[in-house]
C-alpha cells in the first residue's frame, strides 16, 4: 500500500490520527519537499522532530526523485506498506495526482489521507471560499523571463466578482541554469516568494498591460505562515501591504474580488494600521 499522508500546515503535531496510524505501521516514510514546506521547514532538527514522534526514519524526497525516480518508491510499496508525506492536502499539487497515476499503472494500491491545506485555511480571513475563481501561482521573475499568464486569470476572476488566490514561488534545492548548461547541476540556495516581492511583480504585469485588472489600491490580504501558532494576516491596499512586515516565509496573497457587507465586516479585524 502507499499511503499518502496530508500534515496539515503548521507542525509536526496537525497530522491526523488516521495518518499516524499509516506512517506508524509503515515500513518506509518519505516526506515532499518542494511544493510545500512545514514552519521548520526540512532541516536536520525538523526532520529528527517528525522521526521522534513517529518513530521511524524519514527520507526527504526532493523535485527530482518525485518527479524522476518515483518508480523505485513504487516498487517498494508493491510489497510493503510506504507512507509519502505531503505538506497540507495530499492534492494540494498535480505533482502528487501524477503519483497516484503511476501508482495505479503499477498495481499498487493507494489510500488518500486528507488535511487541511492553504485552499481552505485562507476561510479564515472572511472572504467566503465559495466565492474563489480559478487560483493562480506567481513565480519569480529574472532579467529574461517574466512570465504574466496569470494576468489573464485575475482579470478573469475579477471581472466575475470572484477572489483570487495567488501561490507564491519556492524554490528548494533548485540547479542553477549555468549548471545545467555545464552539464553538473549545483543547487542555488533556498529562496521563498515574499508578499511584496509578489505585489511589486503584479504592479509590474499591471502597468505593462494596462488592462485594469488590479491596481494598488486594490483590496488584498496577505497571509504569512498560515496555519501556525505565529501566523499573521494583514488586509489592505496592495500599497498597504508594501509596509508589512511579514516576517519568514511561507506567504501567500489573496486578490479581494467584490465584498459581501460579513466579508468586509471580517477583512477590518485584519486591516492593515496606518
Amino acid at each position: 500500500m502507499l499511503y499518502i499522508v496530508g500534515l496539515g500546515l503548521g507542525d509536526e503535531k496537525d497530522i491526523t490520527l488516521r495518518g499516524l496510524e499509516a506512517v506508524q505501521k509503515s515500513q518506509s516514510v518519505y516526506i515532499e519537499a518542494y511544493t510545500s514546506l512545514l514552519s521548520f521547514g526540512v532541516s536536520s532538527d525538523g526532520i529528527s522532530t517528525l522521526e521522534k514522534l513517529y518513530g521511524k526514519s524519514v527520507t526527504v524526497a526532493d523535485r527530482e526523485m518525485v518527479e524522476e525516480k518515483a518508480d523505485a518508491m513504487l516498487s517498494e510499496a508493491q510489497n510493503s506498506d510506504v507512507a509519502f508525506l505531503v505538506v497540507g492536502d495530499p492534492f494540494g499539487a498535480t505533482t502528487h495526482t501524477d503519483l497516484v497515476v503511476r501508482a495505479k499503472q503499477m498495481g499498487v494500491d493507494v489510500k488518500v489521507i486528507h488535511n487541511a491545506s492553504v485552499m481552505n485555511a485562507i476561510g479564515v480571513c472572511g472572504l467566503q471560499l465559495y466565492r474563489y475563481g480559478e487560483t493562480i501561482s506567481i513565480p519569480f521573475f529574472t532579467e529574461t523571463w517574466r512570465p504574466d499568464s496569470f494576468y489573464e486569470k485575475i482579470k478573469r476572476n475579477r471581472d466575475l466578482g470572484l477572489h483570487t488566490l495567488c501561490l507564491l514561488d519556492i524554490k528548494v534545492k533548485e540547479p542553477s541554469l549555468e549548471s545545467l548548461c555545464r552539464g553538473k547541476k549545483i543547487y542555488e540556495p533556498p529562496r521563498f516568494m515574499s508578499i511584496v516581492n509578489a505585489i511589486e511583480q503584479l504592479l509590474e504585469v499591471e502597468q505593462k498591460r494596462g488592462e485594469s485588472a488590479y491596481d494598488e489600491e486594490t483590496t488584498c490580504v496577505g497571509f504569512a505562515r498560515l496555519g501556525s501558532d505565529d501566523q499573521v494576516i494583514a488586509a489592505g491596499s496592495m500599497r498597504e501591504l508594501l509596509t508589512v512586515d511579514f516576517g519568514p516565509p511561507l506567504h501567500c496573497l489573496v486578490i479581494a474580488g467584490e465584498t459581501h457587507p460579513v466579508e468586509r465586516e471580517m477583512l477590518s479585524f485584519f486591516a492593515v494600521k496606518q
